[in-house]
């Protein structure tokens, strides 16, 4: 069996009939690119240190659903709130899909139109990231994504659009797509809170013109059983932001790839992650960020606590073009192991053809600060109390790649809550 075949059985879905000439078209490369490439496996260079097995298996395992009676995340925040459940588009619990400076549709609904803005951008941004590495999981959600949005950002849009990904059965599987085009001088900020399914393979497009912003706030949702392989593709134009903050607590697999290419002079690229793992966990950070412009900035700031057995992974790569001086590439992963079976596995790399650049990167991994934690016990704050601000002061530096403040501060409660909960 083909990947295509059997990635498409995975899909476990028909594509609807009467698609438009840009779906259609953008399907059916994206299927011809799978069948060239085999399912990710373990002798695969960026995927020996996670097994992907459970994420190609034609049956998704199953997930148990959370049930929690804490608030929403970002439930206080202002925002247009689009809900999927299990993969599909909720309109009953989502908001009316319209905001100044937004243009909103649903994949479903454009892939029966013969044009739709989104043609140039819908796999075109996965087709360039599958150079030099492969991802067949990206092609095969461009291939059999039959959901998603479609998101054209016009001017400053006045408040957040959140994506909330709900898990209510056991055995769901989903595939979703979004394309985000920003147009020049726009911003917007899109924020992800949740588990989504049991499995989930979802791709995310963002295209930012000249001068635009764009402002990503995800938190992986706690139902442990769950599985994830998301991917980010971004492109830079001129005086571009691209910034992008992943929280994972949780999950026994997660594997989140982003590759961003900039292409126009002065772009700025960030992105940062905060993983927090306990037993059986392993989460996977890959990251490819291509600099192919003048005087561009990008910064990789990735921070994991693991116990219990938990396993992190971080691989990241900075390419520096011929032509692309004074680029400022900054790198750094970082693990805080809590007992002695926990593992982490950093694959850091630079790619450089200028000469008129700074580049670093740096990877550490150890136990908590024994004195910082006597310091703290000397003045009578418990152990648990002590152990969770030392590993919260170890999150801070991702934490604060965060544009927003107040989103900022919901995530560090969360944190802390998660923490706490350990300790009981």
């Amino acid at each position: 069996m083909s990947a295509a075949e059997k990635l498409s059985t995975v899909a476990s879905r028909q594509l609807p009939s009467g698609q438009g000439a840009w779906a259609q078209l953008a399907r059916e490369a994206a299927e011809q690119r799978l069948n060239t490439m085999a399912l990710p496996g373990r002798r695969d260079e960026y995927w020996k240190y996670t097994n992907p097995t459970s994420l190609t298996d034609v049956v998704a395992p199953e997930a148990d659903v959370l049930v929690s009676d804490e608030a929403p995340i970002f439930g206080d925040v202002d925002s247009l709130r689009v809900v999927f459940v299990d993969g599909v588009f909720d309109a009953d619990a989502s908001d009316d899909l319209a905001l100044e400076g937004l243009e909103i549709s649903r994949l479903e609904e454009a892939a029966q139109s013969d044009i739709h803005w989104a043609k140039d951008v819908y796999g075109v941004l996965e087709t360039n990231g599958q150079n030099p590495v492969s991802r067949p999981l990206a092609a095969a959600n461009t291939a059999f994504a039959t959901d998603g949005l479609l998101i054209r950002v016009t001017s400053k849009v006045s408040k957040p659009v959140h994506m909330s990904y709900l898990h209510k059965s056991k055995s769901s599987d989903a595939i979703l797509h979004h394309v985000v085009k920003v147009e020049a001088g726009a911003e917007l900020t899109l924020i992800e809170t949740g588990p989504a399914a049991a499995r989930f393979n979802k791709c995310l497009e963002v295209d930012i013109a000249d001068t635009a912003a764009f402002h990503h706030v995800r938190a992986q949702g706690r139902d442990h059983e769950r599985r994830a392989a998301t991917h980010i593709f971004a492109r830079l134009g001129k005086e571009s932001t691209f910034k992008s903050f992943t929280l994972t607590v949780n999950g026994v697999l997660t594997r989140n790839e982003c590759v961003i290419e900039l292409t126009g002079d002065d772009a700025v690229a960030h992105i940062a992650g905060a993983a927090v793992g306990d037993g059986d966990f392993l989460h996977d950070d890959t990251v490819f960020i291509t600099h192919d412009a003048v005087n561009c900035e990008s910064r990789q700031v990735f921070k994991k606590v693991l116990r219990n057995g938990a396993t992190g992974v971080f691989q990241g790569k900075i390419l520096v073009k011929p032509g692309a001086q004074k680029t400022d590439g900054y790198q750094i992963s970082q693990s805080l192991l809590l007992d002695d079976d926990s593992q982490f596995f950093a694959k850091p790399e630079l790619e450089i053809y200028a000469d008129d650049v700074a580049c670093s990167h740096g990877s550490t991994s150890g136990a908590i600060d024994e004195d910082a934690l006597f310091y703290l016990r000397s003045r009578g704050v418990s152990a648990g109390d002590a152990q969770d601000l030392l590993v919260l002061a170890f999150l801070r530096e991702a934490l604060e790649e965060i544009e927003d403040d107040d989103l900022a501060e919901d995530l560090s409660i969360r944190l802390e809550a998660w923490l706490a909960r350990r300790r009981r």
